[in-house]
């Protein structure tokens, strides 16, 4: 079934600039006709390519003509649907080498019915709720992991703080069915620390990808439910994010105390001091391990640059200062020091109800 699953690409970036912007011209026209219409293969490729351009939480997008795009609008079973999950996650996570993916399944019908993919990204890890208010995991995934669990998967019998949830798929109408990701399928990073070799005894990892899996994708009547994408991470989204955050798995005080930083006052800057070498760690490690990944100083050069490319072209660039701004060094990143349009133009990627609470 997957073999006819079909990877559009029809202006590749390497293409004329011409036939590009005429492309992106014949789909804005028709968004502003509130034309409603199949779109072809083509037509796919650039909706996902332009509801990247407008996400306005993206600092990524100077690459947004890079996208590749799966049509698996044809798949009509969750069988299919996880095996085009799965088909993503190896073709995204490409040995490493990250490559910008999207994957559209059929649209919602009329009356909104759709097919959901109730993760919020396909891989993500466990959090479980103990009896003394301890958690061990991901205290973002533990709701959703007691949702699972209700469903009936069952957990590790040695639980960790790194194990992979199952996936949650259902059709319209349908009830959900769970899957277990192969093995394969997930490429995952130990975590180290070039100058600091006791990093390695705090047994860290992450996912080498990202793929956003409960936003829906949408253009004018078009509502695509489930339209998982991916990219790249950059550094701060693992380390002062995922492991940083008091509300997740809340590294700096381990960090700190391997450090011998004294955490008896906070002008002492032991938070800021914990948090380099972190970031420091996660970066150092996807780099030897191969996997891509992004710096946050980078990252925000880049973006001038895409801020550059849309104004030349008299575009507006749709932003949320709140998610371009880096979680670590803010003011000394260009991204700071402005403010950013407040439209947000389809084609768009829009955050949905979970699925559990919806009634899907």
């Amino acid at each position: 079934m997957l073999d006819s699953l079909q990877k559009t690409n029809a202006c590749p970036v390497t293409g004329r600039q011409e036939a590009a912007e005429a492309a992106v011209a014949c789909i804005e026209a028709r968004l502003s006709a509130g034309q409603r219409w199949n779109p072809t293969g083509e037509d796919l490729t650039w909706l996902g390519r332009l509801a990247w351009r407008n996400h306005a939480r993206c600092i990524a997008r100077l690459l947004w003509k890079s996208l590749e795009v799966i049509d698996a609008r044809s798949v009509s079973t969750a069988d299919d649907v996880f095996d085009a999950c799965v088909q993503h996650l190896r073709m995204g996570t490409n040995g490493g080498n990250i490559r910008s993916l999207l994957t559209v399944f059929a649209p919602a019908d009329a009356s909104g019915n759709g097919i959901r993919i109730w993760n919020p990204q396909l891989i993500r890890y466990a959090g479980y709720r103990h009896a003394d208010g301890s958690i061990l995991g991901d205290p973002a995934q533990c709701d959703f992991t007691e949702r699972v669990q209700a469903l009936g998967w069952q957990a590790p019998r040695q639980r960790s703080d790194f194990d992979i949830l199952p996936l949650v798929i259902s059709m319209p109408g349908g009830k959900p069915v769970i899957y277990e990701l192969p093995q394969d399928a997930v490429l995952e990073v130990p975590i180290s620390h070039p100058d600091l070799p006791w990093f390695r005894e705090l047994n860290l990892k992450w996912h080498a990808l990202p793929v956003i899996s409960d936003m829906a994708m949408v253009a004018g009547d078009l509502r695509f439910t489930a339209a998982p994408f991916s990219g790249h991470y950059m550094g701060t989204e693992i380390a002062s994010r995922n492991f940083g955050d008091e509300s997740r798995y809340n590294l700096l005080p381990v960090v700190a105390d391997r450090m011998g930083l004294n955490r008896s006052r906070r002008s002492q800057l032991w938070k800021d001091r914990a948090l380099v070498e972190l970031n420091t760690a996660v970066l150092h490690s996807f780099q030897k391990a191969g996997v891509t990944m992004i710096d946050h100083h980078t990252a925000s050069q880049q973006f001038m640059q895409h801020l550059r490319n849309e104004e030349e072209r008299g575009r507006a660039v749709p932003g949320d200062w709140s998610w371009l701004v880096p979680p670590m060094s803010g003011s000394a990143c260009p991204v700071f020091h402005r403010y950013y349009d407040d439209s947000r133009p389809e084609p768009a990627f829009v955050i949905q109800t979970p699925a559990w609470e919806s009634g899907d």
